[in-house]
């Protein structure tokens, strides 16, 4: 049986970019399916989700932001920002509202091609570090004094307790690479490489803005399991 094709939405209001966009990814094997406006763009997710999103912030009514702040709490998809908005708040800003990777405009489509490929590789590895060593993969717990918060990346899933907490692509990554080394400091530059194995062009503290959401899911009011070494990076502290 063969497998379904990747689906890929494109959010854009500029026709000849986002067609150029569609018949290139259409090209390499995508499915892709396009929309000029936010709200149409909601509705086709509804209907059939894609796998992974390229969303432009400037459009007319719904913007980029709200768009991506209303459909990221039903979706793990990669969203991928593309936009001739580069300043520092805008990258910051589309982050936080659930981003998980920013293209500046103009681009290079074999660029696009790459950070689609690099959004949706689930990284393989088949052993992860602990005290004694190195060990199966298998749920790896986090936090036992509240749920408790288990980490299972072969199945790419973190619960605490009974409840699901969601992981986007980039957050799986981060925090696949911070239970790598329970304890160790990691810095910005080395979880960058990490999160984006074919590169990142940018400020590495967009670190920063994807580890603030992760503490959002794994950490509780009482005490957190991902410290700040102010200066040098993060460190994953399991309780």
């Amino acid at each position: 049986m063969q497998e379904a094709a990747t689906r890929v939405l494109i959010l854009e209001d500029d026709y000849g970019l986002r067609t150029s966009l569609r018949l290139f990814l259409e090209q390499e094997g995508y499915a892709v399916g396009e929309a000029d406006d936010a709200e149409i763009a909601l509705e086709l997710d509804a209907v059939e989700p894609f796998d992974v999103m390229l969303v432009d912030l400037m459009l007319g009514g719904i913007d980029g932001f709200t768009f991506i702040r209303s459909v990221r709490p039903r979706t793990t998809a990669p969203i991928i920002v593309i936009s001739a908005r580069d300043g520092s708040k805008d990258v910051v800003a589309a982050l936080e509202a659930g981003a998980d990777d920013y293209v500046r405009k103009p681009f290079d489509v074999a660029e696009v091609r790459a950070r689609i490929k690099a959004a949706l590789r689930r990284p393989d590895y088949p052993l992860v570090s602990s005290a004694g060593g190195y060990t199966p993969i298998g749920g790896i717990v986090l936090d036992s004094t509240d749920g408790p918060l288990i980490f299972d990346p072969a199945a790419a899933t973190l619960r605490r307790g009974t409840e699901d907490l969601h992981l986007t692509s980039t957050e799986f990554k981060l925090l696949l690479a911070l239970t790598a080394g329970p304890g160790r400091v990691m810095t910005r530059e080395n979880l960058v490489s990490q999160m984006w194995p074919e590169g990142h062009h940018g400020d590495v503290r967009v670190v920063d803005v994807h580890v603030s959401r992760l503490r959002n899911k794994v950490d509780t009011g009482a005490g957190g399991v991902i410290s700040t070494v102010r200066g040098l990076g993060y460190r994953l502290d399991p309780r």
